[in-house]
């Protein structure tokens, strides 16, 4: 009992010492005015000239703004105004140290858990919520984890500040998601005994459909008042069913997402790809049935030794030329949450290889926001929207340009980090 009660002691104490001491902000007294700046609506050309919010919303942008009463006016001598970037594929808030158990709740037992919402662990003192939001990244969904999960559960949206997981949370359930098996059995490996890969594989192709089978029988007897003992998984599902949430398919390599696509037109379901790292080689099907692909880790090593040494890096800029419908993430899983801050560095990327600037941009603002339903609140500076916004010297995807100011949803966010202060710390001591 001792050994068990030091364990749990030094997990919550390793907990405590990973916790921020960011303080949320508070929303301004009256209306704020930034004067004299580059306007970057995203959604239309750039505008010199101002950008007016009032009680967490975008009144007016336009050139020589009339300051209201009380409003507070802040001065931007030319500099760039953008919309906040979202993050669609993070572990933020649900994993702080892989190493530290205590710190890591994003996965739940069992094979189909429809029913788990990310937005009930999250962890608001989380220090990688300050570090990211820093590099202007200010809106993230929090995907459930993998283990042996099938169907991992609903993913929840955050802006990134708040005291508690209900302040954060723009949308508890955005989607559910299915982790499709890996298709290509690893012949490096001599199976054990009795093991038989191609086996396992069909197995839980089979379950997932006979999942999905049962969710619709259970679709069924509700439609009919025939409802029997309620089933919190099934009653998850039944939203999914009528096409009221979408599902997002995490599936990289080609066979994955020829299985996934196959599967999806079976069951009659809008798909959202998120990986799709091979999803170039089936662009013409992917726009033919409108299906969009968040693609995750642009910087990320190819799928095989004879593919091009940039098949990541280029991924966005050829789904942009075939007309598929995408936006960019990194890759979702818990060793990747502390690099979420490198998001606009990843736009910056594809950029370079073979996406458009502007799609770039697009890619971490409007198109996440899109895929994520929230494209009438975010993603965008336009009037009536959320006054979730950044302000650089420049173009926020360059690392010469670090952001100075923001807000979420008219709240003024502290951009001081664990980062900013070891900085800080360290340069006084070289004064020294």
């Amino acid at each position: 009992m001792r050994t068990l009660f030091a364990l749990a002691l030094s997990g919550g104490l390793a907990a405590l010492a990973l916790a921020s001491d960011s303080i949320p902000g508070n929303a301004p007294a009256g209306p704020v005015l930034l004067r004299g700046g580059v306007i970057h609506p995203v959604s239309g050309p750039s505008v010199e000239g101002d950008l007016l919010f009032d009680q967490g919303k975008i009144v007016a942008i336009g050139p020589a703004l009339t300051a209201p009463p009380k409003a507070t006016v802040i001065e931007l001598k030319g500099r760039s105004v953008h919309p906040g970037l979202i993050a669609a594929n993070t572990q933020l808030g649900l994993t702080e140290h892989e190493l530290v158990r205590a710190t890591a709740d994003s996965t739940e037992a069992g094979t189909f858990n429809p029913n788990a919402r990310t937005q009930l662990s999250i962890n608001p003192d989380s220090e990688l919520i300050p570090v990211t939001r820093a590099n202007g990244v200010l809106v993230a969904l929090a995907v459930p984890g993998g283990g042996e999960a099938s169907v991992a559960g609903m993913s929840s949206l955050l802006q990134l500040d708040g005291w508690t997981y209900e302040e954060m949370t723009l949308r508890p359930a955005v989607a559910l998601h299915v982790l499709w098996p890996e298709m290509r059995l690893d012949r490096s490996r001599r199976p054990r005994p009795g093991e038989d890969p191609q086996k396992e594989l069909d197995k839980k192709l089979r379950d997932l459909k006979d999942f999905f089978a049962a969710a619709r029988a259970y679709q069924t007897a509700v439609a009919a008042g025939k409802r029997g003992a309620v089933d919190l998984r099934f009653e998850a599902m039944l939203p999914v069913l009528k096409g009221e949430r979408p599902v997002f398919v995490h599936a990289q390599e080609w066979k994955q997402i020829e299985s996934a696509l196959a599967w999806s037109a079976e069951e009659k379901l809008a798909i959202t790809l998120v990986g799709g790292q091979d999803a170039w080689r089936v662009a013409a099907r992917l726009k033919e049935r409108n299906i969009a692909v968040i693609c995750s880790a642009p910087s990320d090593q190819p799928l095989r030794r004879g593919d091009d040494y940039d098949a990541a890096f280029a991924l966005a800029g050829k789904l942009h030329a075939a007309g598929v419908r995408f936006c960019l993430a990194r890759a979702g899983s818990s060793f990747e949450a502390t690099n979420e801050r490198n998001l606009p560095f990843e736009a910056a990327m594809a950029a370079a290889h073979g996406l458009p600037r502007a799609e770039a941009l697009k890619a971490v603002t409007l198109y996440p926001a899109q895929l994520l339903g929230v494209a009438d609140r975010l993603g965008s500076l336009e009037v009536g929207k959320d006054a979730t916004l950044i302000v650089t010297k420049g173009d926020p995807l360059e690392i010469a340009h670090p952001v100075e100011l923001a807000w979420i949803a008219g709240r003024p966010v502290d951009l001081s980090s664990k980062h900013t202060r070891l900085r800080d710390k360290y340069q006084r001591r070289l004064g020294q």
